[in-house]
This record gives C-alpha cells, sequence and structure tokens, in this order.
C-alpha cells in the first residue's frame, strides 16, 4: 500500500490526483502545515520536514514531480507518461521538471511573505516581485494552450496535473485573476477532470476524518 503524506492544498497534491488518475490504492496520512512546526514527530519519518512525503515499500520519495513521474513509471503502463520514443518526450520532461523550479517556487516566497511570516516580517515587494515573475514565466503555459486543450502529446499526462498544481496555488494565494485567456480556460477544464474532484474529496475527506483543518487562503 502506498502512503502518501499530505497537507491541505500543498504540493503534495500532486501525487495525491496521480494517484486518484491511476486509480492506484493508496493512505492518506494529512498534517498541518507546515509539518515540521505543528507536527514535530514528523521529522523522525522525513528530517526534511517537508511535503510530501511518499513511502512505496522501501521507496521513501519527498519530491511532488518526481514521485508523479515515479508512479506512472513504477505502475505502468499509463496514458498519463510520455515514451521516450514518443516526438513528445522531452516537452513532457519540460514540463515535469517547469512545474516546480519555475512555476512553484516563486509562489512559495508570495505566500510566506503575505501569509506565513510573522506580520513584523512580511514583506509586500518581495512577494509583488515573485508574484510578477511567475506570472512572466507562466507565458509559456499560456502559448502551450493556445491551440491546445493540454500541454503536450495530444492528451491529458503527468505533466497536466504537475502544472495543474501549480495553477491551483496560484488560485489560492490570489494571483489566478492575472491568468492569460488561454490558462484560465486551461486551468478551468483541468478542475472538471473526475480525477481532479475525487483528489480534492479525498483530501477534504482524509482532512475531517483525521481531525486536520485546512489551511486559511487567501
Amino acid at each position: 500500500m502506498i502512503t502518501l503524506y499530505h497537507c491541505d492544498a500543498a504540493r503534495s497534491f500532486r501525487p495525491l490526483w496521480m494517484l486518484e488518475e491511476m486509480g492506484l490504492p493508496y493512505e492518506l496520512k494529512m498534517l498541518p502545515f507546515p509539518p515540521r512546526v505543528f507536527a514535530k514527530e514528523y521529522l523522525a519519518l522525513n528530517p526534511l520536514g517537508t511535503i510530501p512525503f511518499m513511502i512505496d515499500g522501501e521507496t521513501k520519495m519527498t519530491e511532488s514531480s518526481g514521485i508523479c513521474h515515479y508512479l506512472g513509471t513504477r505502475y505502468a503502463p499509463t496514458p498519463l507518461m510520455v515514451d521516450v520514443e514518443d516526438p513528445a518526450y522531452g516537452a513532457f520532461l519540460n514540463w515535469m521538471y517547469f512545474s516546480d523550479a519555475t512555476l512553484t517556487f516563486p509562489q512559495t516566497l508570495v505566500l510566506r511573505y503575505t501569509q506565513l511570516e510573522p506580520e513584523e516580517r512580511r514583506n509586500p515587494q518581495v512577494a509583488g516581485d515573485y508574484a510578477k515573475w511567475f506570472l512572466g514565466r507562466l507565458r509559456a503555459v499560456e502559448a502551450a494552450t493556445a491551440n491546445a486543450e493540454t500541454l503536450c502529446a495530444g492528451r491529458f499526462t503527468a505533466a497536466d496535473i504537475v502544472i495543474g498544481y501549480a495553477l491551483r496555488l496560484a488560485d489560492n494565494i490570489g494571483l489566478a485573476k492575472d491568468f492569460g485567456p488561454n490558462v484560465a480556460a486551461y486551468w478551468a477544464r483541468l478542475q472538471q477532470r473526475e480525477g481532479f474532484k475525487r483528489a480534492v474529496a479525498a483530501e477534504q475527506k482524509a482532512g475531517v476524518e483525521q481531525n486536520v483543518a485546512p489551511r486559511v487562503r487567501a
């Protein structure tokens, strides 16, 4: 049984969504955010104190996009992955890495300096600068979805899951109002997927059952 440690609306939503799209059995363990502060016992399991943390037998992983890649290859075949021989393979990999390194990273600084830091340490200039950085990099998604329903390979793939989470985070922290028309339409389509809806429902259900309140969002 795969075990996924997750915080409400955190980047661990990527593997949760991937699990739901693939129909794999899993156990979801909810933690308060950030767990390194509010669930210090978790540090014995994951010394980084970060989310996600996935356990699959002897395999232990902490990188959200990497976990999606692992699940898609470990439990293949699935149309969510793009084969190395497919002409779209390079684009697929690029989106997988782009998702966290380029799109999620700047948003974490927006979140930190608008919500997570104590009031006296919050910094509107840092938050504003990194919001602009994120929106500038989002131009790649705007271009990719101008004439396509999904990012690559002519179908929904894990690339859409990992990029989709970055859009969900942006929505949660108040940046979706600045999406371009193509990104806004793409994000609306992603939210209509049954796998996405199941992941959101699983997140909410586990939070209630495990008495872990969702974090306050913008």
